[in-house]
């Protein structure tokens, strides 16, 4: 890529964050619209679980598939490719007849969605190739998922209740349009000097994990966990893991190198993305339902009640990353640890649900929490790899984050329906609501409490030692390969 003016390279970051903010609404936008598409579509817990589940599984699955195709035939090439896929899906969920054909429709989105915040991100950390500035523009990339926070729910609640809901995939499409535009124009091609090569089995052994894993968690509490189905999905998502753990080793370039795992800190932010998208994913879901089919609120009063969480979240986003860039990941990994645990604690052990001042106090400590975890994640996961590198460590930490949120609406989501069994569409649902979810707060606290324990045991001084290390042994080998995704 070539050198840009400092006024070009933060126009860059405004373009590449026009996909975040679409991916973003979508997101919450989605969460919010849930229960009026459930009476709508006539489908049950895991129908809405598969409508969020279908997108972030598809995601996950092709990040870096799609990273290395941009590292071998332009990034801006895929983004652009990446942004007309993801506004026809947009446009197709909008026109989805029934739920099976939705589901369909937010794949497509998925694979749109591939090409769009990894490779943004990869031309990000080849934009900004100063340290301190990288962690900056990381901070300014994650503030904007606060800023898609804030305006999702209330957006969507407008939509949703005005319009209806089909509605909340129309504000992609002038977004995406304008993006489109703007990256054909601003946006310089840039290639890797030396491409990784395709891994077809190592991409087919991932998708393979991650659906059958997936499938099992939100299909047991209807099918029986120890149905022959479940137990067929069981052993299918053990033979893939078994199958990358000795197929990848052998490969001079993997889809997913190993040996980025020997690296503390790089291994300590996987965990974390995991744990905290995770917590994410299911705090969304179980508290949209919550608001309204418990609490009766329409849709726009149930993103309002969001508003708090959000809005935190798009203030402290920036500020971490400039906490990231002067103090290292230390201190916000630990502030967002504490902050998320409390949030599912009130819920789990003090009935938060039952008390608004609780209840919104719970919304701004783990909006404070969220807030402080995106910056940490992506620049551990980058900082301690060799530069050309960088990029490829950054897309397993991406694919973390979207694997996380998976399994937290899959887990959360089975929970909350295997505690609901019998009493959905029964006067006796809301008593039976904040029991049924009980367990999932707890789930939650546990999720945070794994940000907090494991950000503390790999950012002191052995952690970035051992990542050193890693970059020394990866260097040589990998001299000239070029940066993946983010």
């Amino acid at each position: 890529m070539p050198d840009l003016s400092p006024r070009r390279r933060m126009l860059v970051l405004a373009i590449c964050c026009m996909s975040l903010l679409i991916v973003g609404l979508d997101n919450t936008i989605l969460n919010v619209a849930l229960p009026t598409m459930q009476r709508e579509l006539h489908t049950t817990v895991s129908g809405m679980q598969w409508t969020i589940d279908a997108y972030t599984l598809v995601l996950a699955s092709l990040l870096m598939l799609s990273g290395s195709t941009a590292d071998r035939i332009g990034r801006r090439r895929v983004f652009m490719a990446g942004l007309v896929v993801f506004t026809l899906g947009s446009l197709l969920c909008s026109l989805a007849p029934n739920l099976g054909a939705l589901v369909a429709f937010r794949t497509v989105q998925a694979v749109g969605g591939s090409m769009l915040n990894p490779v943004a991100m990869s031309i990000i950390t080849n934009t900004f190739t100063d340290p301190r500035e990288r962690a900056r523009a990381i901070g300014v990339w994650s503030g904007v998922v606060g800023i898609s926070m804030a305006a999702g729910p209330i957006v969507g609640g407008l939509l949703v209740d005005s319009v209806g809901w089909r509605s909340i995939f129309w504000i992609n499409l002038p977004v995406g349009l304008a993006a489109l535009l703007l990256t054909w124009r601003y946006i310089p091609e840039s290639r890797a000097p030396k491409p990784r090569r395709p891994d077809p089995v190592g991409q087919l052994l991932v998708v393979a994990l991650l659906g059958s894993l997936t499938y099992g968690i939100i299909e047991a509490p209807s099918a029986g966990w120890a149905s022959p189905q479940i137990l067929a999905v069981w052993a299918l998502a053990a033979a893939a893991l078994a199958g990358l753990l000795r197929y990848e080793p052998r490969r001079a370039e993997p889809l997913i190198d190993l040996r980025f795992f020997r690296s503390v800190p790089f291994s300590g932010a996987t965990v974390i993305a995991v744990s905290a998208f995770a917590a994410l994913g299911g705090f969304l879901f179980v508290n949209t339902l919550y608001l309204q089919n418990v609490r009766g609120l329409d849709a726009l009063h149930a993103g309002l009640y969001m508003v708090p969480m959000a809005a935190v979240t798009m203030v402290v986003a920036p500020f971490s990353g400039r906490l990231v860039a002067s103090r290292g990941p230390r201190p916000s990994l630990l502030i967002a640890g504490v902050t998320m645990a409390a949030s599912g604690l009130l819920f789990a052990a003090f009935d938060g649900e039952t008390s608004t001042p609780l209840l919104f106090t719970s919304y701004v400590l783990f909006g404070l929490g969220f807030g402080m975890v995106n910056s940490p994640i992506t620049n551990t996961a980058v900082s301690g790899m060799p530069r050309a590198q960088a990029g490829v460590a950054a897309a397993v930490a991406s694919t973390s984050r979207q694997t996380g949120q998976t399994l937290g609406v899959a887990v959360i989501g089975a929970v909350l329906a295997a505690g609901l069994t019998g009493a959905a569409g029964s006067p006796g649902y809301t008593t039976a609501f904040p029991d049924a979810a009980r367990p999932a707060w707890w789930i939650i606290t546990a999720c945070g409490l794994a940000v907090l324990l494991t950000g503390a045991a790999t950012s002191g001084r052995r952690a970035r030692e051992s990542a050193r290390r890693t970059a020394e042994r990866l260097e040589p080998a990998e001299e000239g390969v070029g940066a993946g995704v983010s």
